[in-house]
């Protein structure tokens, strides 16, 4: 009996060994299908969706994740068809959503990056999840009332949106949820293989960067040297539609400036209020708009903590290189500039030195980062964000032979002393020029009076088309009980 009894327990001791390690190995299968999903959103992965077919698997940028729109990773296995849900049904969908919505959904399908031959030049099989699924979210799949409770039903067609501390249906300086669900069947040497189905909830963490005005001079001693040219103009007032956002958001200070006074700045007119020409249509200070003090628009704004710091400016800087679509070390023209920038696809590029644009009478698209002086060719526009933090400094030395503009906002702060080394991290920044520096203010836009149409517009839509992600927060991680 007693050696009956030893068998017994040894069998179940490996009966159990053995599901423990099944059970393991289905559980991290499951889980690098969520992985790589969340990988494969941010844009500087070299196998990022819109890099890898088809080009169409993530919606336009500047759009949404519709309610209906379903991403679908395949990774078959061997002996498995190419589309593995023929044996391995997506029936949480429909729990989640309805019955008969994954039928009715606009569905898409990629394949994994285990399953590109030679298996990515990899001598070992991936793991064995059989695909992953990626689409928005609403109150009906959540089962949760995230707006204010009002009498009605939850709402099966908005999608959720994640604020930084709470779920919300308004889009309004939130990103959108989206659900990753991921299924791996794994055998265990019976007839029925482990199989686990697991789902993250994630949003992608923004920069912590705002803008209160059209142009941002952050640091000590601000220096601004107005346009002679009547073309010329700062609004504040939000402009530019991109895709499905409208220019809806509350207007902001044309120029803004966070110490110092009027007296640092070459206004467009003289410190009376004068016209600085003859006639008075030579007033140009209602080129800076839209008048949240009296005109000219330029005023003391308020910014983040993390803005007003030298070690919060070198973090940004150092945040946004490591999410750069493209890094330039040196000094770089226009010819640096990336081909596959669009409308479509902004992108990040950032320039650890000089810029210089010359003639280049083209459009850039998304986030710049310049920490070296930035010579403006008003000839080009740019659409989204310019940032020149290190050097700080701004210029531009002749006027436009077209119709330019920068449409989004300009930040600028100088992180450096007049020798050019880093000032203390816990020092707010500075604007005093360098010594033998050819630029005496922060921002120099000098133009000529016969230039055409240059300005600089806030656009709340192009700066969050262009703002990149630092990758995508895990906000709920679960595992979602299914049948063998």
């Amino acid at each position: 009996m007693v050696g009956i009894a030893l068998i017994v327990s040894s069998g179940t001791e490996s009966a159990l060994a053995g599901n423990y390690r099944s059970a393991t190995g289905v559980y991290y299968a499951s889980l690098a299908g969520l992985e790589e999903a969340r990988g494969r959103l941010l844009p500087k992965n070299p196998n990022y969706f819109s890099k890898t077919p088809p080009a169409n698997f993530l919606p336009p940028t500047g759009t949404q994740w519709d309610i209906g729109y379903v991403r679908y990773i395949l990774n078959p296995g061997p002996g498995d068809p190419n589309d593995t849900r023929t044996i391995y049904p997506d029936t949480e969908y429909d729990t989640e959503f309805g019955a008969g919505k994954l039928g009715a959904a606009n569905q898409l399908i990629t394949q994994s990056v285990w399953n590109v031959a030679p298996l990515n030049g990899l001598p070992v099989p991936g793991p064995l999840y059989k695909w992953v699924r990626i689409n928005s979210i609403s109150e009906v799949s959540l089962q949760l009332q995230v707006a204010p409770f009002d009498g009605h039903a939850a709402d099966p067609t908005k999608p959720i949106y994640y604020d930084g501390t709470r779920l919300t249906i308004d889009p309004t300086n939130a990103r959108e949820v989206l659900e990753i669900t991921s299924l791996a069947v794994v055998p265990n040497g019976s007839q029925n293989p482990s199989q686990k189905l697991v789902q993250y909830l994630i949003a992608p963490v923004p920069l912590n960067l705002s803008f209160p005005a059209a142009l941002t001079l952050d640091g000590n001693s601000p220096q601004f040297t107005a346009s002679p040219s009547p073309s010329f103009w700062v609004d504040g007032t939000d402009h530019g539609a991109i895709g499905t956002c409208n220019p809806t958001a509350a207007p902001v200070a044309a120029v803004g400036y966070t110490s110092g006074s009027l007296s640092n700045f070459v206004q467009p007119s003289n410190a009376l209020g004068i016209a600085i020409g003859p006639r008075p249509s030579d007033d140009l200070r209602n080129h800076y708009t839209p008048f949240t003090a009296p005109n000219p628009d330029i005023v003391s704004v308020t910014l983040s903590p993390n803005l007003q710091t030298v070690a919060g400016l070198n973090a940004l800087v150092q945040t946004i290189q490591q999410n750069a679509d493209v890094v330039v070390n040196g000094n770089a023209t226009q010819a640096s500039m990336p081909a596959a920038m669009s409308a479509t696809n902004p992108m990040t590029i950032v320039i650890n030195g000089d810029l210089t644009f010359s003639s280049w009478r083209s459009t850039g698209y998304g986030l710049l980062l310049v920490t070296g002086e930035f010579t403006y060719d008003p000839d080009a526009s740019w659409d989204g964000i310019i940032l020149v933090i290190g050097e700080g400094l701004m210029y531009s030395n002749r006027g436009a032979y077209t119709n330019t503009q920068i449409q989004g906002a300009v930040f600028l702060a100088r992180t450096l002393d007049a020798f050019g080394n880093p000032l203390p991290p816990n020092s707010a920044p500075i604007f005093t020029p360098p010594a033998g520096s050819t630029m005496t203010s922060g921002f120099d836009f000098g133009g000529t009076p016969n230039s055409l149409t240059n300005s600089i517009y806030y656009s709340n839509c192009w700066i969050q088309a262009a703002m990149p992600s630092a990758g995508y927060q895990v906000l709920s991680f679960h595992e979602i009980s299914s049948n063998p």
